[in-house]
């Protein structure tokens, strides 16, 4: 099975610029209801993951920090603590589930590492659970 299957395109996902602040990213997070969001940069590139942990880090360790002046800190200042990596759209489908094991979502991008969405771990789950189903029903 190709892994575009499970793909939901960047129209339908939320992101982040890594030119936004710690503020914009809390917001658009918070609005949608996430608990980690992708970080792409001017030209689309996937550059990683942000996660509602490493916000809470970069707070608890700057105690000049809180929520009034976190507009003042770009996301580059804020250190991810886990590497959510990305596959390519041409991947095998091991290589996304393997990720998918550690990540809620895995990023996928094209051959230019431009990001074109991603593969939500609970859509795999779903799908396989059924199948399962179906196998029971015969």
């Amino acid at each position: 099975m190709n892994i575009a299957f499970f793909l939901l395109p960047k129209e339908k996902v939320a992101y982040v610029l890594d030119t936004a602040t710690m503020r914009q990213a809390l917001e658009r997070m918070e609005y949608h209801s996430y608990t980690a969001i992708p970080i792409i940069n001017k030209h689309g590139n996937y550059v990683g993951t942000l996660t509602e942990g490493d916000l809470l880090w970069k707070l608890k360790n700057d105690p000049d920090l809180n929520f009034h002046n976190m507009h003042k800190i770009p996301l580059k200042d804020v250190k991810n603590y886990r590497e959510n990596r990305s596959v390519s759209i041409n991947a095998e489908m091991e290589d996304m589930l393997g990720l998918a094991v550690n990540q809620n979502f895995v990023p996928v991008v094209d051959d230019q590492q431009v990001f074109i969405g991603i593969i939500r771990r609970k859509d795999i789950i779903e799908y396989f659970k059924s199948l399962n189903d179906t196998n029971q029903r015969k």
